[in-house]
Order: C-alpha cells, then structure tokens, then sequence
C-alpha cells in the first residue's frame, strides 16, 4: 500500500469520542423503556441527525415529544467530561510521527465542527500536527456528501487516486468514495457492526495501518 497524502477523520479514528455520544443518547432511551441498538446508530456516524435522527426515532417509539435542547445540556457536560480522560487512539501519535518523518502531507476531515475538532486535538497536543484541518464550516455539505473530502483534495493539491482517507464510517467512505479518494477502513467499538466491504482497506487500528505502510 502507498499514499501520497492521507486524510484522517476525527471522531473515532483519531479521538474516540463516539462511544460517550452513544452511550448518553442510549441512557435517554433507557430511561424512556427502550434500547438503542447500535446497528441503527450507526447510521448517523460520520455525519449528522439530518442523515439519521435518534431523537426521531425515540419519539416515535414513544409518542413524546421530548425538550432536547434541554436534554443536550446535561448530555453534553456529561460527554465532555468522559472524551477529556482519554489519550488519543491507539497509533495515532506513531502515525502522525511517521508522516511528517516522511513529508507525507496530511489533513483532518471532519464533519465536526472547527471549535469541536480544534479544541480536542489543541488538548491531544496534535493541532499542530496536520496540514490542513477541515471541518463542516469548510464545505456546503457534510458527509455523506462529497464537499468536505473535495476540498480536502484541493488543498494537499494531489489527485484524489493519491490520497488515502482513514475512515470508520459508511457516511465518510461513501463520501471519499465519491470524490475519488481510496479508503482504509479502521471500525472502532460504535462501527464495528458495519459492512467496509467495499473499501480499498481494512485494519483492527492505526497500529496495523502503519505495519502495511
């Protein structure tokens, strides 16, 4: 395998943030007398809940209407307050070390916004350590749409053939896919239940990624 550049999501691949968002809307369906299984989540990785909506999805099994404004606030502290005692995925540091020994152009794709992706990896001590950081105010779409991956490839200045995108969602392969970029899949304990038939690559982990690269 070889890369020219390579793009990175955020969420699950670099920071596992998804696990604590999970588990908190899941505490909301408990509390309410239903699951939330992660093969219906999953849907929305990697994008937004205008892909898919959780908060829909309890309403409609119950009938309620629910305040989410409200209920994001508590979620949110809470969900903070567990990312914050984690260290980065395991292999990312070893990989951002090997790019930049290589001069291997690198970038952050997320749709996250800026203050989210920025802020995290400003406390991972990682900000300064990709070329370029693009997130949802980027482009005029989030994935599954090809926007943020698209403007991604026109700032490393590469073909998109050449640019290997790292990614743990059907949402951000799809998008890659589109714009042309070849995808290694690394599913993480959310995404684990997803098909990546269809990418280019598969790893347990960064740590194996960088073995075959």
């Amino acid at each position: 395998m070889e890369a020219d550049a390579i793009l990175f999501d955020f969420d699950g691949v670099i920071l596992d943030t998804e696990w604590s968002i999970y588990e908190s809307m899941r505490g909301v369906f408990v509390e309410n007398g239903h699951d939330l299984p992660l093969e219906e989540y999953v849907k929305c990785i990697g994008s937004d809940f205008n892909t898919w909506s959780p908060e829909t999805m309890l309403e409609d099994l119950t009938g309620k209407t629910f305040d989410w404004q409200t209920i994001g606030i508590a979620r949110n502290k809470w969900i903070r307050e567990e990312i914050a005692k984690l260290d980065a995925m395991p292999g990312v540091r070893d990989a951002v070390d090997f790019c930049q020994e290589r001069e291997i152009p690198t970038a952050i794709v997320s749709s996250s916004n800026h203050k989210w992706v920025d802020g995290w990896l400003e406390k991972l001590d990682l900000l300064e350590s990709f070329d370029h950081i693009i997130a949802r105010e980027d482009a005029p779409r989030i994935k599954p749409a090809p926007d943020l991956y698209a403007e991604a490839v026109r700032r490393i200045g590469l073909p998109a053939p050449k640019c290997l995108v790292i990614e743990d969602s059907l949402n951000g392969m799809k998008s890659a896919h589109e714009v042309g970029c070849p995808v290694a899949a690394i599913p993480n304990r959310i995404t684990q239940c997803i098909d990546f038939s269809a990418a280019e690559y598969q790893y347990p982990s960064l740590v194996e990624f960088l073995e075959d690269l």
